[in-house]
């Protein structure tokens, strides 16, 4: 897990340094929109950041639905194991004091 840490540090500050170097200022066109003037590194932070968003909302909400699924099986396996374990109780022979042979 730390190994995962470090290389989105170390992929995070690849991205800074390379945005910070890129300070030029730029123009912006997107369809009918045009903005000037903008520098080229909060644009592509901005990017990034978009990218995150973007990629990190939906992986987010399929491992909260895949935790909510985990909880449900737990659930239904703790009680499957119950009913067993009382089924296996139920039929174990009791044992009688002085059986005659």
């Amino acid at each position: 897990m730390r190994f995962k840490y470090a290389f989105v540090v170390v992929v995070a500050a690849g991205v800074i340094v390379f945005a910070l170097q890129n300070s030029a200022p730029t123009s912006i066109r997107f369809l009918l929109w045009t903005l000037g003037a903008v520098s080229l590194a909060s644009v592509i932070l901005l990017s990034v950041a978009c990218g995150i968003v973007l990629v990190g909302v939906p992986l987010w909400v399929e491992r909260w639905r895949l935790r909510a699924r985990l909880r449900g099986l737990e659930a239904r396996l703790a009680a499957a194991e119950s009913r067993l374990a009382a089924a296996e109780t139920a039929r174990e022979p009791r044992a009688e004091g002085g059986t005659p042979s």
